[in-house]
């Protein structure tokens, strides 16, 4: 039976992360308040912040900086903004 928890990004019951997929206190918040849809998205955020603004993540400042917008897109609500980046017609 899966795991379920109630998503603090989606505000709502969803199944839960299968583990802690991040290291720390953040990552049992992240395990417990944070569903498998809302980590899929923040997957793909921080992959277009990676590429876009060529993060280097042996750089520690960079870490820190995802780090950051790891946690306020998943816990603040506020979307990463990603300079340039439009979204095409139907995936706003």
């Amino acid at each position: 039976m899966a795991r379920t928890v109630n998503c603090v990004y989606l505000n709502k019951e969803a199944d839960g992360l299968d583990f802690q997929l991040y290291p720390g206190d953040l990552g049992k918040r992240i395990f417990d308040n944070v569903s498998k849809e809302a980590w899929g998205l923040w997957q793909k955020k921080q992959t277009m912040l990676i590429n876009e603004k060529k993060l280097n993540m042996m750089n520690v400042d960079d870490r820190k900086f995802l780090e950051e917008q790891m946690t306020s897109f998943l816990f603040e609500g506020k979307d990463v903004e990603i300079e340039g980046f439009v979204p095409e017609k139907g995936q706003e």
